[in-house]
């Protein structure tokens, strides 16, 4: 099984199968990656949000790209201590004519605030920018979500604009 990770975690892509099983239970995906079960507690927006794209993009998109689906799936957060997920985090697919993509991610209510989304945030993004085709990544977050927007900021993402209720912020590659 691929993965990357870092000092207290593990990021792990989750295939098309795995999708599929997610989409049907957690549980018995997390007893198929041999991980000790999760009670991810996750906001109603935020769950909801991570239920379409289940369904309208990880599930279609690493089934048409099966090669690629690194960039079209949820890496689960693993904390390497418990073995159990905590969140999870997703690029918007394969860099399009500009070398761009998205980055989105979301932690267990339970573990916020001890630094597990910036250290996935960067530990993703180092991996992305290994490919040369990625020349930068998006990320927007809401404009009342400020611990998403500290953690943007502690990852090296700038401040772009705010449109409405969004605000947008972009990481490009350091030569």
């Amino acid at each position: 099984m691929f993965y990357i990770d870092s000092d207290r975690l593990k990021l792990i892509p989750l295939q098309h199968d795995q999708l599929l099983l997610l989409k049907r239970s957690r549980y018995e995906l997390e007893q198929q990656m041999g991980l000790n079960p999760s009670a991810m507690v996750i906001d109603a927006y935020y769950q909801t949000e991570s239920e379409e794209a289940l369904c309208n993009f990880w599930i279609p998109y690493t089934k048409d790209y099966p090669d690629l689906y690194h960039w079209y799936t949820n890496w689960q957060i693993i904390l390497k201590d418990i073995n159990t997920a905590i969140g999870g985090i997703s690029l918007g697919g394969y860099p399009n004519d500009y070398g761009e993509t998205t980055i989105g991610y979301l932690i267990d209510e339970k573990q916020q605030g001890n630094g597990y989304a910036t250290e996935a945030l960067i530990r993703l993004t180092q991996w992305a920018f290994q490919f040369s085709i990625l020349k930068s990544i998006q990320a927007d977050t809401l404009t009342t979500n400020f611990a998403s927007q500290q953690v943007l900021q502690k990852a090296g993402f700038k401040y772009t604009h705010s449109v409405k209720t969004t605000v947008y912020y972009r990481l490009p590659k350091r030569l």
